[in-house]
């Protein structure tokens, strides 16, 4: 297999995976029009190119609260990982560590935070949903400080579930699902001995563990389901703020009126998000949302994104329209489901390589000074 880019670890994410799966990572809600538009409106941002600057030394590495990092993105959040590879979070932890980026685990992961934590190299970033079930909140937290969580990522834009047509039609719910993805699994043998058997047990086990009991496939939706909170309000999140001591970052943050109340709330960060286009259909794209959340409040809180993002080249695009750090989902997902820990490696070495032709062409050396006088 050549690979040269995310859409040839998309490509062969598609050929190995059972189609559930592919498609729960590929799709988004509705028409998924605030998908495409994540991808395109980013596309469109041009660069300013320069010459005769000397980058000769270069340099992709920042920082963030105060923790080094050899480049400027995060492994993001990704539910069910460990069914796109074996033990998939494990294998996401050890490729960000030798890669030297945070990995952030999921709620919903397949490998509890324990086991990630127990095998991962480096200090874990960790993400929480708000849940009507404050007990599995307040247990998480517990849990991830106990586990040397260095920074929590808190979800704010879930308080119902997107309307994703997809995850019905392959199987992933819907009638006949369980019978269907069996039906799906048996015409991906490579995945099926690796992951179906040899990945096992295939629990949601950060909720397995709270609950004392095994949790399938089948409670994703369902569990899910039961305790998103609509009725979730910015006081609501205080006890949280207070009980956390660490880093806390906001994720899901689309407006900039929100990204100040973000600020009143006391977070340390925020992440310009409309979850990958799984949510709100039609609502910005994050290229277009983020230059002004940051500049209502670039100054005040370190400000991230995620969605759309493809290449290193949308990295450096990104940073110049006011992140100074950005999330990878879909583009290591992709590449764990095709090649595992040395495809999420292989991937982070192509978005470095492409990042340093970006900077060299703009005439910047540093992350630092990637800003909007690069856009043309």
């Amino acid at each position: 297999m050549i690979v040269s880019s995310t859409s040839d670890y998309r490509k062969a994410a598609q050929r190995r995976l059972p189609r559930f799966l592919f498609d729960y990572v590929d799709g988004g809600a509705n028409a998924e029009d605030t998908l495409r538009a994540n991808v395109a409106d980013l596309r469109a941002v041009n660069l300013r190119q320069r010459v005769l600057k000397n980058v000769s030394d270069l340099s992709l590495a920042t920082e963030w609260f105060g923790q080094h990092s050899e480049l400027p993105v995060i492994l993001a959040p990704v539910g069910l990982s460990g069914m796109l590879a074996r033990r998939g979070e494990v294998q996401l932890a050890h490729a960000a560590a030798k890669r030297g980026v945070p990995y952030t685990v999921s709620t919903l992961s397949i490998c509890s935070l324990e086991e990630v934590a127990s095998q991962s190299p480096r200090p874990l970033w960790f993400q929480l949903y708000v849940l009507k079930d404050r007990g599995f909140m307040q247990s998480m937290l517990e849990r991830a400080q106990c586990a040397g969580v260095e920074v929590l990522v808190f979800t704010v834009d879930l308080p119902v579930h997107g309307s994703r047509y997809r995850d019905a039609h392959s199987g992933l719910s819907g009638p006949f699902a369980r019978q269907r993805r069996i039906l799906q699994a048996l015409t991906k043998p490579g995945w099926a001995f690796d992951v179906g058997i040899r990945g096992r047990p295939h629990e949601l086990g950060n909720i397995s563990k709270y609950l004392g009991q095994a949790t399938g496939l089948q409670d994703y939706i369902g569990w899910l389901g039961r305790n998103i909170d609509p009725s979730i309000a910015w006081t609501d999140l205080e006890w949280i703020r207070d009980f956390w001591k660490g880093p806390l970052i906001l994720k899901g943050i689309l407006d900039p009126e929100d990204a100040r109340y973000a600020v009143r709330f006391g977070a340390d960060g925020l992440v310009v998000s409309n979850h990958g286009g799984r949510q709100l259909d039609g609502a910005l794209s994050t290229a277009k949302a983020l230059p002004p959340i940051a500049d209502a409040v670039g100054n005040e809180l370190e400000i991230f994104v995620d969605s759309g993002v493809r290449s290193g080249l949308d990295v450096v695009r990104m940073l110049a329209l006011g992140a100074k750090g950005v999330l990878l989902g879909r583009a290591a997902a992709y590449a764990l489901a095709a090649a595992g820990q040395a495809g999420v490696d292989n991937m982070l070495e192509i978005f470095a390589k492409e990042m340093r032709v970006a900077m060299t062409l703009t005439g910047v050396s540093s992350v630092d000074q990637i800003d909007r006088r690069i856009l043309a």
